[in-house]
């Protein structure tokens, strides 16, 4: 493996980093400005075709300031990733046994969260 290879992001992981820069910021950004604030100095032209992605997956808007664009999140950090967590889940066969594994791994407070939110949105099932 070269080692451009091992410094590659794993697939989605750039369009992750994207998105986290333009939540963080929450104003319209240039592909200068988005690159500047990514870890590993990817190429200006890398982030650029990032955010052309990003818009064609509805994940981001672009608005054209200039001779240039400027891009934002058109979804919520929230959303986004609970979006992909039920687009994971609905691809396996036994859901059950993903949501047992899920919640059997989770830190004890992150677990507490999870049975207080199931319980204040009653989705969860009746505690005694």
């Amino acid at each position: 493996m070269s080692a451009d290879e091992a410094e590659r992001r794993p697939a989605g992981m750039l369009e992750d980093a994207v998105l986290a820069v333009l939540w963080a910021r929450r104003r319209p950004m240039s592909p200068a400005d988005v690159r500047a604030l990514l870890d590993g100095s990817p190429a200006y032209t890398t982030v650029m075709t990032t955010l052309a992605r990003l818009v064609r997956k509805n994940l981001a808007t672009r608005e054209r300031v200039g001779r240039g664009y400027v891009y934002s999140a058109r979804v919520d950090e929230a959303g986004h990733t609970a979006a992909a967590m039920h687009e994971l889940l609905g691809r396996r066969s036994d859901r059950a046994a993903v949501l047992a594994r899920f919640v059997a791994e989770m830190s004890p407070g992150d677990e507490a969260l999870l049975q207080r939110l199931l319980r204040d949105t009653g989705s969860g099932a009746e505690t005694s």
